[in-house]
């Protein structure tokens, strides 16, 4: 229950535009100091200056959006590798902040770290009921718009936006994964902690029941194509996230997972004939010379491949065992980043 004064605080964040839309927690300058003195750093150090409005993200003031998300100090350090790798500029976090697409920033974690703080990586782990998930994904969210102004309607010009915007965060599925985790994969040890941002549209749903890999395979990559999916005119990189049994029968069948995302990335394709029907207007080639130089965008009959190149194709393994749902997440365009915790 609030007291009074703290009421009227959270009833002048709504004035100000300060949260999401959900009450907040009271940002009293203890609370703020217990977070900045849990980091020891200055807390007038700059950490990122963020887009559209070039914010100017200190410690003092992330911790700040980090009390009012439900944060606990612990949380500090991932919140900012996040901020920290959201400014990359392969990111392109300024267009990602201001496109009328329905792209947000999935903050995925990997090492030890995730299983310190109790961040979900199985069941529902898109879904609600983790402090962790909810809290960091949130603070991140907080900070791009108190501190870079991506105000919806005004900065921010998504037409839709989807609840990733609240908070979206996970972790990988580690110990159900049969091949090398995320960050592994990318060059590091496997006692490090990272932080991996994506611009990412709401999980896709792909269930599959049977227990046929090539035929899974198969359906994943339909679903990676379909006609309107903005990746298959903007590329970039793209998210396909394997819940554990689809893993373990694509595991069991041989397959490594740079044998996954070639074959992904050879069998989801559409022909130039059919997306034309979708995306930019018909006759408009400014979309098509994002496509690979190998599509002939005048001939009907090429397929276009939903990114350029398998490495683009982004593979992770979560959720919870015993159900046959994978989930793909379509990017935006721009890259993923990951930094160390």
């Amino acid at each position: 229950m609030y007291s009074q004064a703290e009421s009227d605080t959270v009833e002048l964040m709504y004035e100000t535009g300060w949260t999401d839309g959900l009450p907040v927690v009271t940002p009293t300058r203890d609370r703020v100091r217990q977070f900045t003195d849990y980091l020891e750093l200055d807390p007038d150090e700059l950490i990122a200056e963020l887009p559209p409005l070039s914010g100017r993200a200190t410690v003092e003031r992330i911790a700040v959006n980090a009390v009012m998300a439900g944060c606990i100090p612990e949380y500090m350090p991932v919140v900012i590798a996040a901020l920290r790798a959201l400014m990359d500029d392969r990111f392109n976090l300024r267009g990602v902040q201001c496109s009328t697409g329905i792209h947000s920033p999935l903050v995925i974690v990997n090492g030890p770290i995730a299983k310190e703080l109790g961040i979900n990586s199985g069941y529902n782990c898109f879904g609600q009921g983790w402090r962790a998930n909810a809290t960091i994904g949130r603070a991140v969210k907080l900070c791009l718009v108190n501190l870079g102004g991506a105000i919806p309607g005004q900065t921010n010009k998504a037409t839709f936006g989807h609840p990733g915007g609240y908070t979206f965060c996970i972790a990988e599925n580690e110990e159900a994964n049969p091949w090398e985790p995320y960050h592994v994969e990318m060059g590091f040890s496997p006692d490090e902690s990272t932080v991996t941002v994506f611009p990412a549209e709401a999980p896709h749903n792909i269930m599959y029941h049977a227990v046929n890999d090539r035929d899974f395979l198969t359906v994943l990559a339909d679903t990676m194509c379909t006609l309107g999916n903005v990746q298959m005119y903007v590329m970039g990189d793209t998210l396909v996230v394997l819940g554990p049994e689809h893993a373990k029968i694509l595991a069991q069948a041989g397959w490594r997972k740079r044998d996954v995302k070639q074959f992904l990335f050879e069998h989801a394709r559409k022909p130039v004939s059919l997306l034309r029907r979708g995306g930019p207007a018909q006759g408009d080639l400014r979309r098509e010379l994002l496509w690979p130089k190998f599509v002939d965008p005048t001939d009907e009959d090429q397929m276009v491949p939903v990114v350029r190149r398998p490495e683009d194709i982004m593979v992770l393994v979560a959720g919870g065992p015993g159900g046959p749902h994978s989930v793909y997440l379509p990017g935006w365009g721009s890259r993923r980043a990951t930094r160390l915790i």
